[in-house]
């Protein structure tokens, strides 16, 4: 399989390098965790003489007598220099029975700098808190982005018909060795079912894997749109009459908190306050739908709208669903002291569809920018004071 070095990721771990947080890298299965820490071992490795990494992957078989939280503390233990910077790096750390114990202890000697990454199951981002009392910091990967996806493959903006095969194959990296299509679906499928089966339903004990499965394809039919786990209930209660808002709520924050999907609350911009009715949801990569869903109900405004939530969450923004009156902005994109107001379409070559985005930014009185972001092929313009930005050049940060 082709390597391509994730520089973004890699940075973030380089800057937070000797910091006194354990370093915690999570993410959806599949999605290069383990990659991304190998090439931080050999880039430490490489550029620094005076560095002592340990590196425990608990995959590999060697590794098997240190799976009790004493055997690790020791080792780990033993291997300290005294008179080097002691890098411990974990992979697969829920495959030591008590992780946590061997961890916080380590953490608490304040010799070492930790990094750790596990399976989804054990380490969700919903139970770190519990587990490390706000010792660590998170670093969550997500899957290939379409920048990514072009390194990979050597495709560029001129690629044709990039955009849609992205959207298709998704940002699962280990799917793209198929050069077989239904190869890729499987793999793509594989990953899906592993992380619902596996990582949720035996984490939770769920008995309604049947109802589980329904959610899920639902919440794929429906990215981008808004809904709740009341509106959910009503529909699904059709079909399966002992169904109720509390565990559709609790399956949808297990999904949330597996990585598998995103979910995103409104905020009202006129009152500066969050809304708590409905939020949508985005999925964490498209492959998953493409390979789940088929091209069922296809709507490529939805499927550009998911595309630009999860590459805003990569850029390090939280993002909310902007109310304004009745009317909807896609996105209220906040970092730091920065706001972005952004609305995402595929085609606005008509111009009521134009006219329809344009409003609700017009009628946002402060001076943040905002965006269009559409399928225009085109390169920048503006609209009164307006951008409007081409999604493909957006993704790959050349606009």
């Amino acid at each position: 399989m082709k390597h391509i070095e994730r520089v973004d990721y890699l940075n973030r771990l380089i800057r937070l390098r000797g910091t006194p947080d354990i370093k915690i890298i999570t993410g959806l299965r599949r999605s290069g965790k383990s990659e991304l820490v190998r090439d931080y071992v050999d880039w430490l490795e490489k550029n620094d003489n005076n560095v002592h990494v340990l590196y425990i992957d608990f995959m590999d078989l060697k590794n098997e007598d240190l799976k009790d939280y004493k055997s690790l503390y020791k080792y780990v233990e033993n291997q300290y220099q005294k008179d080097a910077e002691n890098i411990v790096v974990i992979d697969e750390v829920q495959l030591c029975t008590q992780f946590e114990l061997a961890i916080n202890s380590l953490y608490n000697s304040r010799k070492y700098d930790i990094y750790i990454t596990g399976s989804n199951a054990f380490l969700l981002s919903s139970d770190l808190s519990t587990l490390f009392t706000g010792r660590f910091i998170e670093i969550q990967v997500y899957p290939f982005s379409l920048k990514e996806y072009c390194a990979y493959y050597g495709f560029d903006s001129t690629t044709p018909m990039l955009l849609d095969k992205y959207v298709t194959e998704g940002g699962l990296a280990g799917s793209y060795i198929y050069a077989d299509k239904q190869d890729q679906v499987t793999y793509i499928k594989n990953v899906c079912y592993t992380v619902i089966k596996r990582d949720l339903v035996d984490k939770y004990a769920i008995k309604e894997e049947a109802l589980l499965d329904t959610l899920t394809d639902y919440l794929m039919d429906n990215i981008s749109n808004l809904t709740s786990a009341n509106k959910i209930t009503t529909i699904l209660k059709k079909n399966q009459p002992d169904v109720n808002h509390v565990k559709i709520g609790n399956y949808i924050k297990y999904l949330c908190s597996s990585f598998v999907f995103y979910k995103v609350k409104r905020y009202d911009i006129r009152g500066k306050k969050y809304l708590e009715t409905s939020d949508k949801y985005y999925l964490s990569d498209l492959g998953f739908r493409y390979a789940v869903l088929g091209t069922r109900n296809m709507d490529y405004g939805r499927a550009y709208e998911n595309l630009v939530a999860l590459e805003l969450l990569r850029r390090g923004y939280t993002i909310y669903v902007g109310k304004l009156y009745q009317k909807e902005i896609d996105f209220v994109a906040m970092k730091q002291n920065e706001k972005i107001y952004i609305q995402v379409s595929d085609d606005i070559t008509s111009q009521d569809t134009l006219n329809r985005e344009l409003k609700p930014l017009q009628e946002i009185k402060d001076s943040y920018p905002k965006i269009i972001i559409a399928n225009t092929k085109h390169e920048n313009y503006d609209i009164e004071g307006i951008q409007v930005l081409d999604i493909t050049r957006w993704l790959l940060q050349e606009a």
